[in-house]
């Protein structure tokens, strides 16, 4: 009996001394990491708000929420460990000590972090802009902590690391209000070049949604045995420019038609060897 009330009183002894304060740390770590995440979402959200108020590009917006929110959990991890009575200066100093360590071997993603906030400062493209840069072209839809999210041409999206696209030559076409569509023009030496480049050109004036300005245009570019290569020269927007692509070309498929242009032919010429 008396051995049965021993190991009961060690039993509620360990229980009391270490099990259930162990067990409320453990509870009270899932409180503040429940509750703190609530808090750190509830604040991104405020600081979303704020900035969205004072019309601050949405680029820079995500950007900086993005940096925040990374500061915030952090601090939050600081916190839960605090709970469990481990000193935050000294898990700061490791933590320090190990970012070094990190950074040295992970410095393609510092560099990439480095980038990324250059590329919010000097503003090369914004979110919604289509690029080509690093060998891809597309539409960037997110400018990352790392990596620049970009949807190419077949809708595929793309995660393109920061210090790739800031180190590569960078082709903006959402920048100006218009780009220029060219459109080389192939026709025979009987064809008048200057009234060819009036008659494509009146009808190209006609496709919707190019721009009023700069007129539609064209010039005489090169000579071949064929005859006389035109180029033509539309402005439109970049949002429309694949659709005044296709529509410039049945136009002009149209307008040779028409007009009963000849095919452009090579033609061989004789040369008579004089007798010896």
């Amino acid at each position: 009996m008396h051995e049965y009330l021993s190991d009961f009183t060690k039993v509620d002894y360990l229980a009391t001394q270490y099990l259930f304060p162990f067990a409320w740390k453990v509870l009270g770590a899932f409180a503040i990491w429940f509750l703190g995440g609530i808090a750190v979402r509830g604040f991104q959200n405020l600081f979303t708000k704020a900035l969205t108020r004072k019309k601050v590009d949405p680029t820079l917006i995500h950007y900086a929420n993005s940096t925040l929110g990374l500061v915030l959990k952090g601090l939050l991890v600081l916190a839960v460990l605090g709970v469990f009575g481990i000193e935050t200066t000294s898990f700061s100093a490791i933590l320090a000590a190990a970012g070094v360590a990190i950074g040295v071997a992970w410095s393609g993603l510092l560099a990439n972090f480095a980038a990324g906030i250059f590329l919010i400062i000097l503003r090369p493209f914004k979110v919604g802009d289509t690029i080509t840069a690093a060998g891809i072209t597309g539409t960037v839809r997110e400018i990352g902590l790392f990596a620049t999210a970009i949807d190419n041409g077949d809708n595929l999206r793309l995660f393109v690391p920061n210090n790739k696209l800031f180190s590569d030559n960078i082709l903006n076409y959402s920048t100006n209000d218009y780009r220029v569509a060219l459109f080389r023009v192939q026709l025979a030496r009987e064809v008048d070049p200057n009234l060819a480049i009036q008659l494509l050109a009146a009808e190209l004036k006609k496709i919707p949604d190019i721009s009023p300005l700069p007129e539609v245009g064209g010039e005489i570019s090169e000579f071949n045995s064929l005859g006389v290569i035109v180029t033509l020269k539309v402005p439109c927007n970049n949002r429309v420019y694949a659709n005044v692509i296709t529509d410039a070309h049945q136009v002009i498929h149209r307008v040779i038609k028409t007009a009963n242009f000849p095919t452009p032919e090579a033609r061989t010429v004789l040369v008579q060897m004089p007798r010896a």
